[in-house]
């Protein structure tokens, strides 16, 4: 059987030694940005999954892109057949 030679620190050293105020995650997430038209008061928006090409607000989305769109503007893509059936 192995032995473990190393010694282990007692609580008041780990303390002591632990920096303050680390974070584990390196930048701050941003919220998720709805894609064409704002949304209604009291609307909350919905995620599509592209079946076309389609460029909004001069920025390209390819086919299987995933956008948040205000769901009436989820409606006329479903009409014009730009969301996938899922």
């Amino acid at each position: 059987m192995a032995t473990n030679t190393t010694l282990k620190k007692t609580t008041a050293e780990t303390t002591e030694s632990a920096p303050e105020n680390v974070t584990t995650d390196p930048a701050p997430r941003r919220a998720a940005t709805v894609v064409g038209p704002p949304l209604g008061r009291g609307q909350e928006p919905e995620t599509v999954t592209l079946s076309h090409h389609l460029r909004i607000d001069g920025t390209d989305y390819t086919p299987g892109a995933r956008i948040l769109v205000s769901p009436d503007y989820a409606r006329r893509l479903r009409g014009q057949g730009f969301t996938a059936r899922t």
